[in-house]
């Protein structure tokens, strides 16, 4: 599907930021752990999440949904049963890695798949630490990549370092401790996103942060859980509150945002660079921060440098850096984690060469890139790779191009972020 973006003169408006797509993920799958009946509020409607539920169903939960309601009545932690078929995650690494975690711990057989783009997502990370907690676990590529077949078992505690930057491989882990008999400690040397620790601590888990880097989870422990909400997904915001930084004119007002500081890279580095950002009305939804954004456009942005230190904390927001650089005073340099995978480094290739068609200026350093601001970009055909995060960093930088953009393959937005297009046009009118 190709989508063309016309420039505008002003970003302006007000809106609800649509629920967060990985704590969705977590508040459905955790809330089938506990023994209650569990509200959900405010869950992203995706595919990616009934494909969730649907594994649920298989396991025997039981559910009710109501747009962005989902009640799930909790299995407790062996209430699961076998499923008669192959569970699909769709396309979310999130739900693939917290349920390869559940099934580690169940006394039973199944298998795990995912669309033809996550059977190329390495699970080898998450396979191995849980075989040596005890899981039996067979998938292709010396059990790196899906289909994985899992037979569960009584799983051992586990101390382990992490050995990349990843939220996904210790939310899995954290997962298949709730199924061990003792302690089980995690290094964390990237300071990941820790939605799964919050959670999990605010549904009863014994978890303990015993320093910025070094997590405890002891088990056995029960969970209960009575209602959930789930904060606006500051990963889809950051793109409106990139138009509206970006804007000449115009003032933006998100509600109900997630701040969760292991989240908020990009919008640190809109404000390092210049960017007029208000936090208002700060409060927790179920021991995640929240608040109300206000954005104001007419400034300018000035180029920064970008350190490894800061890349973990951005990894996922990358595309939109590299427009707020295109459009910067002066230089923007990002030196790349020399850890980073494959697929975040793709995606920083891409976003280069779709920006360089715009006119930008940026070069390909050994360890990163080197990004030369412009007045103004030009509008250009555009591919999106078949990556929303690409496709939604291209129709903000093409608002504010000289002329018209198409960008084909637009339709990588819609199990994501559905209505993103709608949404943008909506704070140009």
């Amino acid at each position: 599907m190709d989508v063309k973006i016309k420039p505008v003169e002003k970003i302006g408006g007000e809106l609800k930021a649509p629920g967060d797509k990985s704590i969705s993920h977590r508040a459905l799958i955790y809330s089938s752990l506990t023994e209650d009946m569990v509200e959900i509020e405010g869950v992203m409607q995706t595919g990616d999440m009934a494909a969730t539920l649907n594994c649920l169903s298989q396991l025997g939960v039981e559910y009710e949904t109501n747009g962005g309601r989902v009640k799930i009545q909790g299995k407790g932690l062996r209430g699961f049963k076998e499923p008669d078929n192959v569970l699909d995650v769709g396309n979310s690494e999130i739900a693939a890695s917290l349920l390869t975690g559940l099934l580690a711990g169940q006394p039973f057989f199944a298998t795990i798949t995912g669309s033809q783009y996550l059977q190329k997502h390495h699970m080898k990370n998450i396979t191995e630490p849980l075989q040596e907690m005890g899981a039996t676990i067979k998938g292709r590529s010396e059990n790196d990549l899906l289909p994985l077949s899992i037979r569960g078992y009584d799983l051992m505690p586990l101390k382990y370092n992490l050995p990349v930057g990843s939220a996904q491989v210790k939310s899995a882990l954290l997962t298949a401790a709730l199924y061990s008999r003792g302690i089980t400690e995690l290094t964390d040397l990237y300071c990941t996103r820790d939605h799964t620790e919050r959670m999990l601590r605010y549904l009863g888990a014994n978890i303990n942060q015993l320093s910025d880097r070094h997590i405890a989870l002891s088990s056995p422990s029960k969970l209960n859980g009575e209602k959930l909400v789930i904060p606006g997904d500051i990963s889809s915001s950051i793109y409106p509150i990139l138009a509206a930084v970006l804007s000449p004119a115009g003032e933006l007002k998100i509600n109900e945002i997630g701040i969760n500081p292991s989240r908020t890279g990009a919008l640190d580095v809109l404000k390092m660079m210049g960017a007029e950002i208000s936090i208002k009305n700060e409060r927790e939804y179920n021991n995640e921060p929240v608040a109300d954004l206000v954005v104001k456009g007419g400034g300018k942005l000035t180029g920064i440098k970008l350190g490894e230190d800061m890349i973990t904390r951005i990894i996922d927001d990358i595309p939109a850096v590299m427009v707020a650089a295109a459009y910067a005073d002066g230089i923007t340099t990002i030196k790349a984690d020399s850890k980073l995978r494959a697929k975040k480094t793709e995606r920083l290739q891409n976003m280069a060469g779709e920006l360089v068609k715009m006119g930008a200026s940026i070069e390909e350093a050994q360890d990163g890139l080197i990004i030369k601001g412009a007045e103004q970009l030009s509008g250009s055909e555009l591919n999106s790779h078949g990556d929303y995060r690409i496709a939604m960093a291209l129709a903000t930088a093409s608002l504010f191009a000289a002329s018209e953009s198409t960008i084909s393959g637009a339709e990588a937005v819609d199990n994501s972020v559905p209505g993103f297009y709608d949404l943008l046009n909506g704070l140009t009118s």
